[in-house]
């Protein structure tokens, strides 16, 4: 899905939220054409490409209300944006970003993949790796943006930038980290390891958050909210 048609959904979604005319939290989970998004904290140098050199790798930008630096999102990532109502579950939004951590490492450890935190740094890691970014906005305790978690992502996209502000930081994927495990690992690197990824993150979202997962497309959805 474009990035602004997502970015369009995720405000209507969370609208509907906030005027009580959704009763439901809402997960969508999309892929990206490549765009790079520069969230509040950006700093002044940490997006390294011009505009030219963006152009020339059909890369598009974006300047977004969710907190955090700036990062890419691409084909082969999963990004989820949680449409939350923390009144229904805990007024806290540090709460929550450890949730959203939380439901990655727990999905990546169904993967064979030991994920884990790194302490001042949001997001999730696997030893000095980054795995996945997570960048969030709240109004009324009503949640959108969320987390970008990499399974067969295009590394090399990351060089665009300082990813999440974090110099020298090193970006890795689902994939990588398989080709890399040793023998034994639950998933291997597969057509099918993205649709895998995504139901187990589905499964690890709703356990956390205590919800019973409806599948819903995105075309039903508006749908339903324009009535």
């Amino acid at each position: 899905m474009p990035y602004a048609n997502a970015l369009a959904l995720q405000r209507r979604v969370a609208s509907a939220r906030l005027a009580g005319r959704l009763a439901e939290d809402v997960l969508l989970l999309v892929q990206h054409p490549p765009v790079i998004t520069l969230g509040r904290s950006t700093k002044a140098g940490n997006l390294l490409a011009s505009a030219e050199q963006l152009a020339a790798r059909g890369v598009e930008r974006f300047d977004v209300e969710r907190g955090g630096d700036v990062t890419f999102h691409g084909p082969g990532q999963l990004v989820g944006y949680p449409i939350v109502n923390l009144s229904q579950h805990k007024q806290d939004l540090h709460w929550y970003l450890r949730q959203l951590e939380e439901v990655m490492i727990r999905a990546l450890a169904t993967c064979g993949i030991t994920a884990g935190r790194n302490a001042g740094k949001t997001g999730v890691w696997v030893g000095e790796r980054k795995i996945a970014s997570i960048g969030v906005h709240a109004r009324q305790w009503v949640t959108w943006h969320g987390f970008a978690l990499n399974v067969t992502t295009d590394l090399s996209y990351f060089d665009l930038m300082i990813p999440c502000g974090i110099p020298d930081v090193v970006m890795t994927s689902v994939e990588r980290e398989l080709l890399d495990a040793a023998t034994g690992a639950c998933l291997a690197p597969s057509p099918s390891l993205f649709d895998d990824v995504r139901e187990r993150t589905v499964a690890a979202f709703a356990a956390l958050f205590s919800l019973s997962p409806q599948p819903l497309d995105a075309a039903a959805l508006s749908a339903g909210l324009a009535t």
